[in-house]
C-alpha cells in the first residue's frame, strides 16, 4: 500500500510539472508571438514622405548644356536631354536642411510603450531645389521645389539620414520634373525663339 502511494504521489508531480511546463512553454510562445505582431505592427507605420506622383520620365523637346550642378545629381528630365554642344544650358542647385527629433533618453527609458514599437525619434529633412534654363542671354524658364521627407525610428526599426536624405532628393527631382512637363510646349516655343532670336545677329556678324 505504502509503495501504491508513493507511485501515486510521483505520478502526480509529473503531471504537475509537465502542466507547468506546457503552461510555460504556451505563455513564452504566446509572449512572442505578441512580441513578433508588435514589431511587426511597428515597421508597418514606418513611412517616408511625401507623396509625389512618379511620371514617365522623358527627355524634353532639347538638348542643354549642364553649367551648374551635379550630372549625376538631377532631375531625370534634365538628365536625359544633356548635350555638351548645345546653346541651351542648364543650372541646377539642391540643398538640405535636417530638422530632426529625438525623445529624451530620461523620458524614452521609463515609457513602456516603446516595448509596443512607440516612436523614439523622427529623422526629417527637407529639400530645396532650383533649375534655371537659358538659351544664350536669354533665361527662358526658372523652377523651384521644396519637399520635404522623414522617417520615425523605434527599438525594433532604425532610420538613417541615408535613406531620409535620398528620398527627400528623389522627391524634390520629381516634383521639377512635373514642373517642367507641365510647362514643356511653352518652354520649347521660348527656347526656338531665343535661338531664332539670336540667328540674324549672328549672320550678320559673319
Amino acid at each position: 500500500m505504502r509503495h501504491t502511494f508513493v507511485l501515486a504521489v510521483f505520478f502526480a508531480a509529473l503531471a504537475v510539472s509537465g502542466c507547468g511546463t506546457t503552461q510555460q512553454s504556451n505563455q513564452s510562445q504566446s509572449q512572442t508571438q505578441t512580441h513578433m505582431g508588435f514589431a511587426d505592427q511597428s515597421h508597418a507605420q514606418l513611412v517616408i514622405a511625401p507623396k509625389v506622383d512618379d511620371l514617365p520620365a522623358h527627355p524634353l523637346p532639347f538638348k542643354g548644356k549642364l553649367i551648374s550642378g551635379d550630372k549625376d545629381e538631377l532631375p531625370p528630365a534634365v538628365a536625359m536631354s544633356l548635350s555638351d554642344n548645345s546653346p541651351v544650358t542648364f543650372t541646377y542647385r539642391e540643398e538640405l536642411t535636417h530638422d530632426d527629433y529625438h525623445v529624451p533618453l530620461a523620458i524614452s527609458a521609463l515609457d513602456p510603450a516603446n516595448l509596443i514599437g512607440a516612436p523614439l525619434g523622427d529623422i526629417g529633412v527637407t529639400a530645396f531645389a532650383s533649375l534655371s534654363i537659358s538659351s544664350g542671354d536669354t533665361i527662358v524658364a526658372d523652377y523651384t521645389a521644396k519637399e520635404h521627407a522623414s522617417k520615425s525610428y523605434n527599438i525594433y526599426h532604425d532610420a538613417t539620414h541615408a535613406e531620409v536624405d535620398e528620398a527627400a532628393r528623389a522627391a524634390v527631382r520629381q516634383r521639377i520634373d512635373q514642373k517642367i512637363y507641365s510647362d514643356e510646349a511653352r518652354l520649347a516655343k521660348a527656347v526656338a525663339s531665343a535661338g531664332t532670336q539670336k540667328a540674324p545677329t549672328a549672320s550678320a556678324g559673319q
